[in-house]
């Protein structure tokens, strides 16, 4: 440990100078995309000229943030075995999207999920529910990724924390405001090739240390550490907690806003399935390398060193970067963990963006009478609001501890946006009434939940015992959303929600009438 020599922590040329190469080539995208982003369609959903292939590489790049390439590998490095639960289950979703969602959301929507719940409903109260559901899941996933920002720029960089938040903040604005979709969708096709090529070479650099032989990499983990590195409980105890948390991950996809928008951006529904087909290839791949950069910098750094650097084992990565790699391959793997943190952000800024201005500004204040203009200039509007906000809230999460609310960011996720879409899409007697009780539902349940669980009651606010025994909500609140939108529409009726079901059928399989 004492002769361990790292360049983390301070400012590292090679890691700028790429880093300035990724942003002035994705700037230079955002001036192109510009000049093609001018009526609704193209500013939300880039016209819907997105082939499947290249949206399946956006899908992924959105996906892939710093969160799973950081946080998982750390994750793999301290406690083993069940980083593999963080694995599986951000991989696990992805068919479930493919083969439930993929298809009727691209026929029913137009640029936002709510579109679909809203599709046979009362549109303002649903519009509303569900877009409050939306920009809580996004504003959540916000704090998380710019604390995570300034965190990591600080650490890789050496700049100072409040300086790293506002650049990501500004940059991200550049992408969404002028560039719109087409631009976002570009920055994800880019940052997703170098992460994924950044991460193959940092494996193939690892194994080449085991003779290219997994199997005794394994083994020397267990020689360094024991037989426990290779077994579960490591880092989840509670089975009740492994399940709640699986659930969360696996049903959380399906209902995160910023992946969900990204099928709106496709000509049609085979090309929806084929982008989430691809990128489910893609996010496999990457999370089966994450296991092995993990258990590479458990043997080839150690535990107590990645401990060292970060208790949450986050600088895993790049530590094992360094060691195999040396000073230029560390400064590539840094330069494309910041890059991932910046597309990420601009995807869920845009999202946010278009339930602001398209779900709640257009739908409801305007109720549909407004022009293209109108709305692209009240969506740029929207974006900027959007990006403040998130460098305002990055700066008061200062120092604080970011984990509860990527938890509540997928629990928020799978608990009120995932029940009303699937049970818009396929249960007939699903109504309005039912869909804002299922939302609100889901929604307060997984806020409150957490807030009395270990994560926040215990770890944040210091109490000697959680009021609620899970770190995460999902097996109680997304049942209890499912069950409380079922029990409401049983007992209210809404006639035109059911005649207007046999009208979406035929739009959600067959395409009739899609955009």
């Amino acid at each position: 440990m004492e002769n361990f020599q790292s360049l983390l922590g301070q400012p590292h040329l090679t890691s700028i100078i790429i880093f300035f190469i990724f942003i002035a080539i994705t700037l230079y995208i955002t001036y192109w995309a510009a000049k093609k982003t001018k009526t609704t369609s193209e500013f939300y959903a880039a016209d819907r000229s997105i082939s499947g292939f290249k949206n399946g590489l956006a899908l992924a790049g959105d996906y892939m943030s710093a969160a799973s390439f950081l946080g998982i590998a750390g994750m793999v490095a301290l406690k083993g075995y069940d980083g593999l639960i963080y694995s599986i289950g951000f991989l696990v979703g992805w068919p479930l999207v493919m083969f439930l969602v993929a298809e009727p959301l691209r026929n029913l929507g137009k640029f936002t999920f709510v579109d679909v719940v809203a599709f046979r409903l009362k549109q303002r109260p649903v519009r509303i529910a569900a877009s409050i559901g939306s920009l809580t899941t996004i504003v959540f996933y916000l704090i998380a990724q710019m604390v995570g920002a300034g965190a990591l720029v600080q650490i890789l960089f050496g700049l100072p924390y409040e300086f790293a938040v506002i650049i990501v903040g500004f940059i991200m604005i550049a992408y969404v405001l002028f560039g719109g979709m087409l631009a976002t969708t570009w920055v994800q096709i880019i940052k997703a090739i170098l992460l994924i090529a950044g991460a193959t070479f940092l494996v193939v650099l690892t194994l080449a240390k085991f003779g290219f032989n997994p199997i005794e990499l394994f083994k020397q983990a267990t020689v360094k550490y024991g037989d426990a590195v290779l077994s579960p409980g490591g880092f989840i105890t509670n089975p009740w907690d492994a399940i709640s948390l699986g659930l969360a991950l696996i049903l959380g996809t399906a209902g995160l806003p910023h992946i969900l928008m990204r099928f709106f951006t496709v000509p049609d529904a085979k090309q929806a399935r084929k982008s989430v087909f691809v990128a489910t290839g893609l996010i496999g791949y990457f999370y089966i390398l994450t296991f092995i950069i993990g258990f590479g910098a458990m043997v080839l750094v150690g535990q107590d060193v990645v401990s060292y650097f970060d208790k949450g084992g986050n600088m895993a990565a790049l530590l094992l970067s360094e060691a195999v790699g040396g000073e230029i391959f560390y400064g590539f793997i840094s330069a494309v963990a910041f890059a991932t943190i910046l597309a990420v952000v601009a995807g869920l800024t845009l999202s946010g963006a278009s339930t602001l201005s398209h779900d709640l500004y257009v739908n409801v204040i305007k109720k549909g009478k407004t022009d293209s203009a109108g709305e692209v200039k009240v969506a740029r509007i929207a974006t900027v609001v959007l990006g403040l906000t998130a460098i305002l809230v990055g700066l008061i999460f200062k120092g604080q501890n970011v984990a509860f609310t990527v938890g509540l960011a997928f629990s928020i996720a799978a608990s009120a946006n995932f029940p009303s879409l699937i049970l818009s899409i396929m249960w007939k007697p699903f109504n309005t009434k039912g869909a804002v009780a299922s939302i609100v539902t889901g929604a307060s349940m997984a806020f409150i939940l957490i807030f009395l669980s270990p994560t926040v009651w215990v770890d944040i606010l210091k109490n000697e015992a959680a009021i609620f025994p899970l770190k995460n909500p999902a097996l109680f609140s997304m049942p209890a959303a499912f069950l409380i939108g079922i029990i409401v529409s049983l007992f209210t009726k809404e006639p035109e929600a059911l005649q207007k079901f046999e009208d979406e059928k035929l739009r959600t399989y067959l395409g009739v009438g899609a955009e």
